[in-house]
C-alpha cells in the first residue's frame, strides 16, 4: 500500500466523519416563526466515502475520486421506526441524479447515508433523470413516492440536446428499500412537480399538480391544481382546477408549487410551497405557506403576503443561484415542525418551527392586498397600533404623545 493512498485515506476519512458528526445549532433570534440552523445538513461530502473512492490501493493507488458527486439538494422527508429521514436527490458529476436515503437520530444533524442507493425500477420508457422525490405515507398503507421522470424531447430539431419533457414518476413500497414502480401519470400538460395527499378524498386519490406548457415556462398552467384521480395504479388527470393561484406582481408570478404534502392540523391543512419570480439576477425561488379546509382540501381559507423563507447568505450560492426549493418536511406528535430545504440546488438545510407557530403566521399575517397601496395602509394600521400600546418603545411612544 502506497504512502499516498494510506495518507490520503486516513484524511478523507477523518474529515468525513467530523463533518458528520457536527452538531448543529439553531440561529438566533430569527424572525419568531421558525429558527435556521446553522449549518447544512446534507451536502456533496456528507456522501459516504465509500461512494466517491475505490478502496483498494491496487486499482486506486493515488486515492483519486472515482464516482464524483455534485449536489445533494431537494429531499423528500419522512419519520420512519423513529428516525428522521430524506430520500435525497444525489447529483453526479455526469449531471445524473438518483435517490438515496440519509437518516438522523434527532432530524438536525448526524445525518447518514445507507450503503447503498434507492433502486427505482425503470418503465418501457426508461427515465433519462428521475428526481425531487415527494413522499407521502397514504391511508391505503403504502408510501408513495412521486417525482420528475425527465427524457430527452422526441420532437426537438436536431441538433437540440436540451429540450426535454417531464412527467410524474410514481413508485410505491412497504420499507423504504423495495420500490413497485407504477406507470407514470397521464396529464395534458408537463408535470415536474405533483403530491399526493395523504388521505382519500370522496374515495378517490388526491393530487397536487402543476400544469405547464413546456419544460420549464408554466405559461397557461394557472398555479398549484387539483385532481382526483380513480387509480393510482393507472393514474390518469381527467379533471385539474387550480386551487393556489399564480398573480402578477407577487412571489408566484412565474410559477409555483406544492412542496411536500400537507399537514393535518385541527385548523385545517397546513402547506408549504414555493414560487417563482423573474428578477434582474434571474429566477428567484422562494417558499411560502398557505391553508386548506379540512374537510374540503382544495378551498383555501388562509395564506399571508410574501415569503415564509428566502435565500439568505450561504444559500443564495450554489449550482443555480437565488433559489430555495422544498419538498420535504416532518410533523411530530409534538407538534415539532422540521422542514428541510434546499438552496441553490447544491445541499439541504433544515429549519424548525411548530404547528401552532405556523398557524399563527398563516391566520394572523395579512394576504397580499396586490397593490402598493394596501400594503402601506396595512403597514400604518400596524403602526398606529403599536405606538399607542404600552410596549411601544419609549422614544416613538414620547414622540406620538408630543404631537398628540
Amino acid at each position: 500500500m502506497s504512502e499516498i493512498f494510506k495518507e490520503r485515506l486516513k484524511v478523507v476519512t477523518a474529515e468525513y466523519e467530523r463533518l458528520v458528526a457536527l452538531r448543529n445549532e439553531p440561529v438566533l433570534s430569527g424572525n419568531g416563526i421558525f429558527e435556521r440552523y446553522k449549518n447544512p445538513i446534507l451536502t456533496a461530502a456528507h456522501t459516504p466515502v465509500f461512494w466517491r473512492y475505490d478502496m483498494s490501493p491496487e486499482t486506486n493507488p493515488y486515492f483519486m475520486e472515482r464516482f464524483g458527486i455534485n449536489g445533494t439538494f431537494n429531499a423528500g422527508a419522512i419519520k420512519w421506526n423513529g428516525k428522521y429521514l430524506m430520500v435525497v436527490r444525489v447529483e453526479g458529476n455526469d449531471r445524473k441524479s438518483f435517490f438515496a436515503i440519509a437518516e438522523s437520530p434527532n432530524g438536525i444533524d448526524n445525518f447518514r447515508f445507507w450503503d447503498y442507493p434507492l433502486v427505482m425500477p425503470e418503465t418501457d420508457n426508461p427515465d433519462i433523470n428521475v428526481y425531487d422525490m415527494r413522499l407521502t405515507a397514504h391511508e391505503d398503507g403504502w408510501v408513495y413516492g412521486i417525482f420528475c421522470s425527465e427524457r430527452k424531447d422526441p420532437n426537438a430539431p436536431a441538433g437540440d440536446m436540451s429540450s426535454a419533457v417531464a412527467s410524474a414518476g410514481i413508485a410505491r413500497t412497504k420499507d423504504l428499500i423495495h420500490w413497485e414502480r407504477l406507470p407514470d401519470l397521464r396529464t395534458k400538460s408537463q408535470q415536474r412537480n405533483v403530491v399526493l395527499h395523504p388521505e382519500f378524498v370522496q374515495g378517490k386519490y388526491a393530487l397536487y399538480t402543476r400544469p405547464q406548457d413546456d419544460f420549464i415556462v408554466a405559461g397557461s398552467g394557472g398555479g398549484i391544481g387539483w385532481a382526483l384521480i380513480d387509480d393510482i395504479k393507472k393514474a390518469e388527470v381527467k379533471d385539474e382546477k387550480i386551487i393556489n393561484f399564480r398573480r402578477y406582481h407577487t412571489i408566484k408570478e412565474l410559477k409555483n408549487g406544492e412542496g411536500p404534502h400537507p399537514i393535518k392540523t385541527p385548523k385545517g391543512w397546513l402547506h408549504l410551497a414555493h414560487g417563482v419570480r423573474m428578477c434582474a439576477a434571474g429566477l428567484r425561488y422562494v417558499l411560502y405557506l398557505y391553508v386548506t379546509d379540512l374537510e374540503q382540501p382544495d378551498k383555501l381559507i388562509a395564506e399571508p403576503a410574501g415569503h415564509l423563507m428566502a435565500p439568505s447568505g450561504e444559500e443564495r450560492t450554489g449550482d443555480v443561484s437565488n433559489v430555495l426549493f422544498t419538498n420535504g418536511w416532518i410533523a411530530d406528535d409534538d407538534g415539532t415542525v422540521y422542514l428541510y430545504y434546499a438552496s441553490c440546488d447544491t445541499r439541504m438545510h433544515v429549519a424548525v418551527s411548530s404547528i401552532d407557530r405556523l398557524l399563527d403566521y398563516c391566520f394572523n399575517t395579512p394576504p397580499d392586498g396586490y397593490r402598493s397601496a394596501t400594503s402601506v395602509q396595512r403597514l400604518t394600521a400596524l403602526i398606529d397600533k403599536n405606538l399607542k400600546s404600552k410596549e411601544a418603545p419609549s422614544v416613538a411612544y414620547e414622540m406620538l404623545n408630543s404631537t398628540t
